[in-house]
C-alpha cells in the first residue's frame, strides 16, 4: 500500500477472467497505443493475461486508487521474459510495465503518483535492487515519468515488436528522488 496526497494505492493479483473486461477497455483505448493491444478482442485480453498468470516469471496486478481499479502493473524477471539476450541482467533486476486507466476526470499528478506507487511496491521486496524498463523510444511521456522517479536511460535496443529505450532505476536512486520530491525539491 502506498499513500500520497492524491490518495491510497493498493495492488492485488490480477484475475485474468474476472478482470479481462475491465482491462479490455483500458488496453484498447486510444491513449494506450504503446500497450500494443489496440485491436485486441476480449478473448485476446483473457488469453494474454492467462498466459501471464501461468508464467513463473511474469506477474500482473490490478492497481486500486482509494479502492477503485485505476491501473495495471506487470513485473517480470528479465532473465526469462521480455529482455532475454538483449542485456546482461544483474542479481535483483525486476522488469516493469504499467498502464493507467483512461478517465474522463483526470487528476493532476495522478500518473506520477501511480508510477511512484508502482516503484514503492517493487522495492518493497528486499531482493529488488534495480527496476528495468523498455518503453518504446517514441513514448516521450513515459520517458519523462521514468526520469522523474529516477530511471536512467542506458541505450536503445531492438525488440521484436518495437525499438525500445532500455533504462534502469536503482533502489538508491529511486529513494533519493522520492525523498527529495517529498521535501519539495525539484527532481
Amino acid at each position: 500500500m502506498s499513500t500520497t496526497g492524491i490518495g491510497t494505492f493498493t495492488f492485488h493479483p490480477l484475475d485474468p477472467l474476472k478482470d479481462a473486461e475491465l482491462l479490455h477497455g483500458w488496453v484498447t483505448d486510444p491513449k494506450a497505443a504503446f500497450w500494443m493491444m489496440q485491436d485486441a478482442k476480449l478473448q485476446d485480453v483473457e488469453r494474454e493475461y492467462m498466459r501471464i498468470a501461468a508464467h513463473e516469471h511474469h506477474h500482473a496486478y490490478l492497481g486500486l486508487h482509494d479502492g477503485e481499479p485505476a491501473f495495471l502493473m506487470e513485473s517480470y524477471d528479465p532473465r526469462y521474459v521480455e529482455l532475454v539476450g538483449l542485456y546482461d541482467p544483474e542479481p535483483g533486476d525486476v522488469g516493469m510495465h504499467f498502464l493507467v486507466a483512461p478517465t474522463d476526470r483526470p487528476i493532476s499528478g495522478f500518473t506520477r503518483a501511480v508510477i511512484t506507487a508502482v516503484m514503492d511496491e517493487l522495492f518493497a521486496d528486499p531482493h529488488t535492487r534495480r527496476v528495468v524498463v523498455e518503453p518504446d523510444v517514441s513514448n516521450k511521456a513515459v520517458h519523462a515519468l521514468n526520469e522523474a522517479v529516477g530511471f536512467v536511460p542506458e541505450r536503445e535496443i531492438d525488440k521484436p515488436e518495437k525499438r525500445a529505450l532500455l533504462s534502469f532505476c536503482t533502489r538508491e536512486r529511486f529513494f533519493n528522488r522520492h525523498s527529495l520530491a517529498a521535501r519539495g525539491v525539484a527532481v
